[in-house]
């Protein structure tokens, strides 16, 4: 028996067996309210991975009597989803077709757009699915159609039914009699970090590294860390790439590349790769930003597993290109003076052409003239000081030979 196949079989096929979503699929829940009336709509679910998203959709069409059809937008093409869309037209699509699109952020805009004449007749229903927030990844025009779900991740506690059925089902499969305490299972439940499908993978790891009794030390001695991570292991992640790309490491950043790639981050490192070069290194190669643009968008597009290879690329150009903060210093300095009132009254000369006084550079020696820019009450400020760096020292001796 493979890992990946538990999960599967384990899957419920009724509201009730979903855990750890009582908003959406208890007794009150609103989606089970919706299902239970008839009334089936264009939905996007977001949250975190292994929550139930794509067991609820199948639930759904089956309640539906619509025919259930599933695309994974990393993998899927516009021929895929037109391919789908051909069904409506023959007996198989008769009740409607019902359109799971799983991790939807991975389709470009002219992809989602296809779908809308097909959501707005009918003959498609979407269920999209994502682990990003959908106002940011989700064309607003699918937005506008569709109603928003959250899921969230699934307490230890509530996980105690599922793994319980998967002890009991390895246990007939393996003509065993194998135990595991609550206790066991809690903690189970705690290193997958509210992913129900890699509790259910860990706990048959577990299962078949044990004689008898089910213990801690059988979990432990699996990786627990491949999982559903909460924010602040996102985020203190995320902290360690750009320390390393700023502390000029590219073993330790390409290693924090890979950490976050494994747990499925590659837009949130696509995100920050943005920053850190334009915060760390900025003036001093101004090209970092224009390369790991270049870089990001490549991965976004191949995704996964092709995308890490321009994501290391740009990651290496990062960590060992010159560094400096002055972009960064320079804004946050200037927004301390934005915030402390000054800079009201702005030089009339540069507020319009009606107004008389403005001296255009480029009629002048060097494109350069004498004249106030800042502020009177800002006059001699310095917002941005140049980095002891090749390229900024560079332009600051031209322009200070210019200036006189």
């Amino acid at each position: 028996m493979k890992n990946a196949q538990l999960a599967d079989l384990l899957r419920p096929d009724s509201f009730d067996g979903i855990v750890g979503q009582e908003h959406l699929f208890g007794e009150k829940g609103v989606i089970r309210r919706m299902v239970s009336a008839g009334r089936i709509t264009n939905m996007i679910f977001f949250g975190p991975p292994g929550t139930g998203k794509t067991t609820a959709a199948g639930i759904i069409a089956k309640q539906s009597g619509m025919t259930f059809r599933r695309l994974n937008a990393t993998s899927a093409s516009l021929a895929d989803v037109k391919e789908v869309i051909r069904e409506t037209d023959n007996v198989f699509g008769s009740g409607g077709i019902l359109l799971y699109l799983d991790e939807i952020q991975y389709f470009n805009r002219k992809q989602q757009q296809s779908l809308l004449e097909y959501m707005e007749d009918g003959r498609v229903t979407l269920i999209a699915s994502t682990t990003e927030n959908p106002h940011f990844f989700v064309y607003n025009a699918i937005l506008s159609r569709s109603s928003l779900f959250e899921f969230h991740a699934v307490m230890p506690e509530a996980l105690l039914p599922v793994l319980r059925r998967a002890l009991d089902y390895l246990n007939r499969e393996c003509g065993q009699e194998k135990t595991a305490s609550d206790e066991l299972l809690r903690y189970v439940g705690t290193c997958a970090r509210g992913d129900v499908r890699h509790a259910v993978v860990l706990f048959e790891n577990a299962y078949h590294a044990a004689d008898g009794e089910i213990e801690r030390a059988h979990v432990d001695s699996f990786d627990t860390s491949i999982s559903n991570f909460n924010d602040d292991t996102h985020y203190d992640l995320l902290s360690c790439l750009q320390k390393s790309i700023r502390g000029s490491d590219p073993d330790a950043a390409v290693f924090y590349l890979a950490k976050l790639l494994s747990l499925g981050e590659l837009l949130s490192v696509c995100r920050r790769l943005q920053v850190i070069a334009s915060e760390d290194v900025g003036p001093a190669y101004p090209m970092a930003a224009v390369l790991t643009r270049a870089c990001c968008e490549s991965a976004k597009e191949l995704g996964m597993p092709e995308a890490q290879i321009p994501l290391s690329n740009a990651v290496i150009q990062l960590a060992t290109a010159p560094k400096s903060n002055s972009a960064e210093a320079s804004i946050q300095a200037a927004m301390a003076a934005v915030k402390a009132g000054k800079g009201i009254e702005i030089p009339l000369h540069l507020q319009s052409p009606l107004f008389k006084g403005y001296r255009y550079p480029h009629d002048y020696p060097n494109h350069y003239v004498r004249q106030q820019y800042l502020p009177s009450d800002l006059l001699g400020e310095t917002f941005y000081r140049p980095g002891p760096n090749k390229t900024e020292q560079a332009a600051a001796d031209y322009w200070s030979k210019i200036k006189g």
